[in-house]
């Protein structure tokens, strides 16, 4: 395809390799739309207009240019930034259109210059950060009354294709050259990385045998027969553009759930110190110890209880604990993984009360029909579904002090491995309260993962009397023992051996060959059903990533370095 060849056309194999891991400066994932240089926000009233316009000069790293509105992780940083300050800053949105602010294009994808001067790693958490963003816009759709609607105005190429894929409507301009298409197969030796495979055949229901043809045709498709195809809702010619998209975004503002007359809270700035051993927030902190490989991450209880009237909520806005918390936690696990790609064991641990954390989850399920109430608790969702495909080893202690309680102890269940103290530390604290955990109502439905399951469900798969039994202590805090009998925690040490079975875990967990950790609990964590959502991140990155680190992708003679260069991939023919 013309525009895809246009921004990829000086892609040759010295390419150079941009290592974020290795760079002097971290990825930072804090914006806000004054600093904007790839997107543009608009309102008319009910209807807010995404502009992509992306800064050709603009890339995260040296080494290449973004033409054509193609994109690297900085643009989709601005771009998931954008969508929550919809959903919290403006309740009054109903419909965002997404739209391009070049002409005749609406974005040539990911690109490829990038790609193939990216180091591996670079290249796959790329690909996680970008699916999430574009989750987080279906679910936006899904849970909180503000559609998504796509207008091509020009030609979305690769992942450009895959944003659209992820709004619920999808308009293109009929101007006999305007085209979607998948290129990434027989241009470039991958895949579409940001879901579009599954997108095309679970979501918008393309025929195996056309999505087959898609798939393998650069060009992609245009008019009448991407919309025979199901590839986009409605083709619209040039001179009705303007007008039909109008309609079409006022439509579905008409059915929107999205209250009316109520103003939205403020994102204001994180707070975040970092240093070269410690990342800290108000309530979220992190230890770095690079000679272990670990990360301690703690997280703090509010201070005080939260009552029970919703007007705290608002009247509070982005300080209200959960909010807080949880916006410190995803901008924590986001820099953690791009930035730290050696510590590979995450330990969390919480501190606090856990009645304040307890009152806080009973606050936002009181009232669930509150717009700010449902987005916080959404968010909260995201950012443990965004945890639990985290490529890295989770521990979670249960001490004297902690508050795994309600929502916080999700950490906990969504751990690979638990610890509960027995008893108390004897030389410590001995008149301290031994250490519990206590279910609360947010662990039995509000916060699933990824496969539609809440962890607890996920963790007594098709066992209903497990599940039944831990519902029955709803409330009630749980030692050691108890826990122990639910099956809710892994293991049970005593003061004595405390030490010596988190340092044991810890040093194994080191030892392993992480590749082989990854995957092992990858395959562990989503029991049970598969979903669209699994079907992305375990079939389609898992293949995905084999694909990007196979020499007919990214080899000297692979497809990503030779193409643009005028010069054929040497493929690998073995099929295996």
């Amino acid at each position: 395809m013309t525009s895809l060849a246009a921004h990829t056309a000086e892609t040759s194999a010295d390419t150079p390799q941009n290592d974020a891991a290795e760079s002097s400066r971290p990825v930072e994932f804090r914006v806000s739309p004054e600093a904007y240089r790839h997107w543009r926000l608009s309102f008319d009233g009910p209807v807010a207009t995404l502009t992509m316009d992306v800064d050709e000069q603009g890339g995260l790293r040296d080494g290449y240019e973004l033409k054509l509105n193609s994109y690297d992780l900085g643009v989709d940083i601005e771009l998931y930034d954008a969508v929550q300050r919809l959903r919290f800053e403006h309740p009054e949105v109903r419909v965002v259109v997404l739209t391009s602010g070049k002409d005749k294009i609406f974005c040539a994808g990911a690109n490829i210059r990038m790609l193939a001067g990216s180091p591996h790693p670079w290249k796959v958490n790329f690909c996680k950060f970008t699916n999430e963003t574009r989750n987080g816009m279906e679910d936006a759709t899904a849970n909180s009354g503000q559609t998504y609607i796509a207008a091509l105005n020009g030609t979305a190429s690769g992942g450009g294709y895959e944003l659209a894929l992820a709004c619920e409507h999808i308009m293109l301009v009929d101007d006999r050259s305007s085209a979607v298409s998948l290129p990434e197969l027989p241009l470039l030796g991958v895949l579409p990385g940001t879901g579009g495979l599954t997108r095309i055949v679970d979501k918008r229901h393309v025929r195996r045998d056309h999505a087959d043809y898609f798939s393998t045709k650069a060009e992609g498709l245009a008019g009448k027969k991407a919309v025979d195809w199901k590839l986009v809702d409605e083709a619209v010619p040039r001179p009705k553009w303007d007008d039909t998209v109008a309609s079409r975004a006022a439509e579905r503002a008409a059915t929107s759930s999205r209250p009316a007359d109520v103003t939205g809270i403020v994102l204001s700035p994180l707070d975040k110190q970092r240093t070269d051993d410690e990342i800290s927030y108000r309530y979220v902190r992190a230890k770095l110890d690079r000679s272990a490989g670990t990360v301690e991450i703690t997280v703090t209880a509010a201070a005080q209880r939260a009552g029970t009237d919703i007007a705290a909520l608002h009247a509070q806005g982005a300080d209200f604990w959960t909010l807080a918390m949880t916006r410190e936690l995803d901008d924590l696990i986001l820099d953690l993984r791009t930035n730290e790609l050696e510590l590979g064991t995450w330990i969390f641990r919480t501190e606090g009360s856990a009645a304040a954390v307890l009152s806080h989850d009973q606050l936002l399920l009181d009232h669930a029909d509150d717009w700010l109430a449902n987005e916080t608790v959404h968010y909260l969702k995201r950012t443990f579904k965004r945890l639990d495909v985290t490529s890295r080893s989770l521990l979670a202690l249960i001490e004297p002090g902690s508050c795994f309680a309600g929502s916080l102890l999700e950490l906990a269940l969504a751990a690979d491995r638990s610890y509960q103290l027995f008893g108390v530390f004897e030389d410590v604290d001995p008149d301290a309260e031994p250490a519990e955990i206590t279910p609360g109502e947010m662990n039995f439905g509000p916060l699933p993962m990824g496969n539609g399951l809440t962890r607890l469900r996920t963790r007594f798969l098709d066992d209903e009397d497990a599940l039944a039994a831990v519902q029955a202590e709803t409330g009630h805090a749980l030692d050691a023992e108890a826990a122990d009998a639910l099956g809710l925690v892994t293991f049970v040490p005593d003061d004595i051996d405390w030490d010596e079975e988190v340092r044991i875990a810890v040093e194994q967990r080191a030892s392993f060959s992480p590749d082989a950790l990854t995957g092992m609990e990858a395959n562990y964590r989503f029991a049970g059903p598969e979903t669209m959502e699994t079907k992305i991140f375990g079939r389609l990155t898992a293949w995905q990533n084999w694909i990007f680190y196979r020499p007919n992708a990214s080899g000297a003679d692979g497809a990503l370095l030779k193409f643009g260069t005028g010069q054929r991939a040497d493929f690998d023919r073995k099929r295996v």
